[in-house]
């Protein structure tokens, strides 16, 4: 039987919702995790662990849309600063580094040495790449737009100039692209309301069911 949800459920009445919405958590569809990684105007790297984004190739042009970025995070400032940035894409066994960053983010911090992790120079934008991440994607700004009218965060594309990624995950036979080895993705909070009961945040990776043309229902 299907639920239907046009308003915020009783149970989630008193849930913090961190200033998502109610929705987010009913339906918590998943998103890939990245690193986004730029210099602040004293120089230091900064390192932002982000999901809720979407990448979408227009001809010869790829662009990655982030749809929810904050006004008052150090991101935004350096993007408005230097128009350029690096996507960089974990594997499962530099997660924990990646996550560190959440907690190494003042102003005069490096944090990206702070949570462990390797700045190197990017190809074609003034940013740190992370050695650690198996995909580096270097990017420039392209544009931007309130998510919410006064709102607090943006929506912004951004459009890819470089991609830099490790041999053995270009290799499908070896790292490969999904599975335990490959890209994590954001299952945020999943809230069942006609029974809640416990609910956490989960990283999650993708495996591959079948071919798309060759897939049928039994």
């Amino acid at each position: 039987m299907k639920h239907e949800f046009q308003a915020l459920p009783a149970s989630m009445a008193e849930m913090e919702t961190y200033g998502f919405s109610w929705m987010d958590y009913v339906t918590a569809i998943p998103s890939p995790l990245f690193v986004a990684t730029s210099y602040k105007s004293n120089g230091k790297p900064n390192a932002c662990l982000s999901s809720w984004s979407s990448l979408i190739g227009d001809g010869d042009r790829f662009y990655c849309v982030m749809a929810s970025v904050s006004k008052n995070g150090h991101l935004y400032q350096t993007v408005q600063e230097k128009k350029e940035l690096v996507l960089n894409f974990p594997s499962a066994d530099v997660y924990g580094k990646c996550l560190a960053t959440v907690e190494n983010n003042g102003f005069e911090d490096d944090e990206i040495a702070l949570a462990g992790l390797t700045a190197e120079p990017a190809t074609l934008v003034e940013a740190p790449r992370l050695r650690e991440c198996f995909l580096n994607l270097e990017c420039r700004y392209a544009w931007e737009k309130e998510l919410t009218p006064g709102g607090g965060s943006v929506v912004m594309c951004l459009e890819i100039c470089n991609i830099c990624m490790d041999g053995d995950h270009l290799d499908e036979a070896r790292a490969g692209r999904y599975g335990d080895t490959g890209y994590l993705y954001n299952v945020h909070h999943p809230v069942n309301p006609v029974a809640r009961g416990r609910e956490s945040d989960s990283i999650a990776v993708l495996k591959k069911l079948s071919d798309i043309y060759t897939y049928r229902e039994e």
